[in-house]
């Protein structure tokens, strides 16, 4: 009889966690998604790697990334990845079924793509779990650390199938961007010379 009670009360507070962390994570997309467009600037690092720093700007699906010798426009129709080192830049169609995580689906993702799990509270700031529900992908979990005052997110984990790590760490966070859609599309003219690549 202890042994059932036990179990069961185990049970309650397991779906009271996970209760918890989707609550977080509803929380945290709606605030994002009032803010119409927002930007960030933060630093990532791959396990193994050097510490290095980029920016994003996110309005709706478009986003604007720039990392370590690349940017990434994404207009909502077509990805435009730009590469500094080769003045290089391939243009292919926005797809936005596909699984991967980048810095700008952090806000937006589909919660039904995970399993969302609490994994603990420290100094006002949880970390929730998110493990992919489809077999076959390359990423293991994702953990995010959410305010718990503001509901914004500072930091987040990502871990794949061989548990390499790559942690991503938000430095600066403007929630009034106001970007302007064009800002989301690839200008050549902005960059002499490019050599365009395109793959749609």
């Amino acid at each position: 009889m202890k042994k059932g009670l036990l179990v069961l009360c185990l049970s309650f507070s397991v779906f009271a966690q996970s209760n918890k962390a989707v609550s977080l994570i509803d929380g945290m997309q709606k605030k994002y998604k009032a803010m119409g467009s927002f930007s960030a600037n933060f630093t990532y690092q791959t396990e193994g790697a050097a510490t290095m720093s980029g920016s994003i700007t996110v309005k709706g699906t478009k986003f604007r990334l720039k990392t370590a010798g690349q940017e990434i426009f994404n207009n909502g129709k077509e990805v435009a990845t730009y590469i500094k080192e080769i003045n290089e830049v391939n243009i292919s169609s926005f797809d936005p079924s596909e699984g991967d995580l980048n810095p700008a689906k952090i806000y937006s993702f589909d919660k039904k793509a995970y399993k969302i799990s609490l994994k603990g509270v420290s100094a006002g700031v949880s970390t929730v779990e998110l493990a992919p529900v489809a077999k076959g992908t390359q990423v293991k979990s994702i953990a995010l650390k959410i305010s718990n005052a503001d509901l914004t997110v500072s930091e987040w984990t990502i871990i794949n199938k061989a548990g390499k790590k790559q942690h991503f760490k938000v430095a600066k966070l403007n929630p009034k961007a106001n970007a302007d859609d064009k800002f989301f599309s690839f200008d050549k003219k902005a960059f002499p010379g490019v050599e365009v690549n395109d793959l749609r």
